[in-house]
């Protein structure tokens, strides 16, 4: 059975005056595996990977595969617009002992299918590590077809997907179209039960940032044909779900987790920026409708 099953959290990295907070970080992991959740994804899209520098980078990987300790698995963001960094990431990943990477797909450069199957098949070639495609087209300007996730899904160490479409006709088809043994993870929160029905394996969550333990046990209900307590749980974390995206992600998790007292500092870094009052009202009264302020 693959290990990558459940609700596994994208971490945020919480910075005090632009400056990595390594204790907030390893105290955010400790949360984590305490409420069940059931994997860690550092340096993800909401763990500011695009503004870290790759000393952090290889920082925050080596530091939550050291917290995390073997208790759960830990895929550490290694993806980039150039292949070759992508390469040098998941390297990285692999020395420092993760047990898979999140490969996003190249951003900005636009390339074909064919280009996204040889960007994808030069990494698995270069690296013996369980990959994880992750298909984001909102933030990369690029879609990975069904067909293109069905022939990657042949290559024997890329073991699955994080589907950030929002589209269960896609998602649907890749599951059709790809072998058994191959996870397909939500990558939109709204979408999670409802892919695990359709036959994923579970979701790689923002939601979990502040609602680990309810998102954990949603997915296990799902999983395991709870269909009631699934739904159950869906409908009450759905508009904590919205709220997420109040502003642009992780804008509104780290500022949760701020109110919340997880973190010292929600303030992302530049070019993202502080949500406006309105906003961080309704952000506090989304909380508070919830109880985690």
């Amino acid at each position: 059975m693959s290990i990558f099953r459940g609700a596994f959290v994208a971490v945020v990295t919480p910075f005090i005056d632009g400056k990595l907070d390594e204790q907030g970080l390893v105290e955010l992991i400790e949360f984590h595996i305490a409420n069940g959740t059931h994997g860690i994804v550092p340096c993800g899209t909401t763990g500011e990977s695009a503004t870290m520098s790759h000393e952090e980078h290889h920082r925050v990987v080596e530091l939550t595969v050291k917290t995390v300790n073997g208790r759960v698995p830990v895929v550490a963001g290694s993806g980039s617009n150039s292949t070759s960094e992508a390469i040098d990431l998941t390297r990285h990943a692999k020395q420092a002992g993760a047990d898979g990477v999140l490969m996003v797909s190249p951003y900005y450069n636009k390339p074909s299918q064919e280009g996204l199957y040889h960007h994808y098949k030069a990494v698995a070639e270069a690296v013996d590590i369980p990959i994880i495609l992750y298909n984001v087209p909102s933030r990369t300007s690029s879609n990975v077809l069904p067909q293109t996730v069905a022939r990657l899904a042949q290559i024997d160490t890329i073991a699955g997907i994080k589907d950030a479409t929002g589209d269960l006709n896609q998602v649907s088809e890749v599951i059709r179209l790809c072998p058994k043994d191959f996870a397909v993870l939500s990558g939109d929160d709204f979408t999670s039960m409802a892919t695990v029905l359709l036959g994923g394996t579970g979701v790689i969550s923002v939601t979990s940032n502040v609602a680990p333990k309810d998102m954990a046990q949603m997915m296990d209900a799902a999983l395991a044909g709870d269909l009631s307590k699934a739904k159950q749980l869906h409908y009450k974390l759905f508009p904590l779900m919205n709220a997420m995206f109040y502003d642009t992600n992780p804008v509104p998790a780290k500022k949760s987790l701020e109110l919340m007292g997880k973190i010292k500092s929600g303030t992302p870094r530049l070019p993202l920026y502080n949500m406006d009052e309105a906003t961080l009202a309704r952000l506090k009264a989304a909380l508070a409708a919830y109880g985690l302020i």
